[in-house]
């Protein structure tokens, strides 16, 4: 750790702090996450950095301690200073307010997806996947993933998980209505919510409860029946909703072609 200067903490995480810091020797700033190294009743946080998520070292440091007494593990990745909601926000507010052009949406949708895919074929769920863990190389149009802190092994059979991941906007519907076993379609979920962001430059499914998320999930794509979804009745925050019909999607994301809408509906079905 001797190599780095802090700068200024820029982060904070459950698992995590977050400094913009500079190398000593080439000057390149970068960006450390000081994770804690000891179990919860989950096990660690395991991460498996993506292809586009820059990591360029991993230090674990014995000479310092957490609270725990437990030795702190430093990640180190490329600093950028930009995100996705930043990045949306900027087309969406100021005096140039503009869409995100169809080929950059297109583009960071695939870096998602193949960052996405990278952590499933290790066996590794995100769950925390959203427009502010997403960071964005404006100049070259590179997105990388980002704050790996909830991500999770999982196994075959399914192993219990706590249902409070994801922020709100971003959550699948299983986990707002309190199932604790789940896979990677928690992240698909988040995927699609995601895209239809950038769409739209506004979020999709703006809920202030879990109550109004479920619910303004439900107007849109249908309330699920039994014979959609055979084990939802049972699930332990199930109530009986109203039942509204799936609605138009291209209403909602009219900037998307057919084909756009196509790949937004496997999304929710994942």
């Amino acid at each position: 750790m001797d190599k780095y200067e802090k700068l200024e903490k820029v982060g904070k995480g459950t698992y995590e702090n977050v400094y913009k810091a500079k190398d000593k020797v080439t000057g390149q700033l970068v960006a450390l996450k000081k994770t804690r190294l000891e179990m919860d009743e989950e096990g660690p946080p395991r991460s498996v950095p993506p292809p586009n998520a820059s990591l360029v070292a991993h230090i674990v440091d014995g000479s310092k301690k957490d609270g725990n007494g437990k030795p702190l593990l430093y990640l180190v990745f490329e600093y950028l200073d930009t995100h996705l909601k930043k990045f949306i926000d900027s087309h969406r507010k100021g005096p140039n307010p503009r869409p995100l052009p169809p080929a950059q949406i297109q583009s960071f949708l695939f870096q998602l997806c193949k960052g996405v895919a990278h952590c499933h074929s290790h066996g590794v769920r995100h769950r925390d996947l959203k427009p502010q863990n997403l960071l964005v190389d404006k100049n070259k149009g590179i997105l990388k993933i980002a704050h790996l802190g909830l991500g999770r092994a999982f196994t075959v059979p399914l192993k219990s998980y706590t249902h409070e991941i994801v922020t709100l906007w971003y959550r699948a519907p299983e986990v707002l209505l309190g199932s604790t076993h789940y896979s990677t379609g928690v992240d698909m979920w988040s995927v699609g919510c995601i895209f239809a962001e950038m769409a739209r430059r506004q979020a999709l499914f703006p809920g202030d409860s879990e109550f109004q998320q479920l619910l303004h999930i439900f107007r849109l794509l249908g309330t699920p029946s039994e014979k959609q979804w055979p084990v939802v009745f049972s699930l332990r925050d199930w109530h009986v909703y109203s039942q509204w019909e799936p609605q138009d999607l291209a209403r909602h994301v009219p900037s998307l072609g057919q084909d756009g809408l196509d790949l937004l509906s496997v999304s929710s079905r994942a």
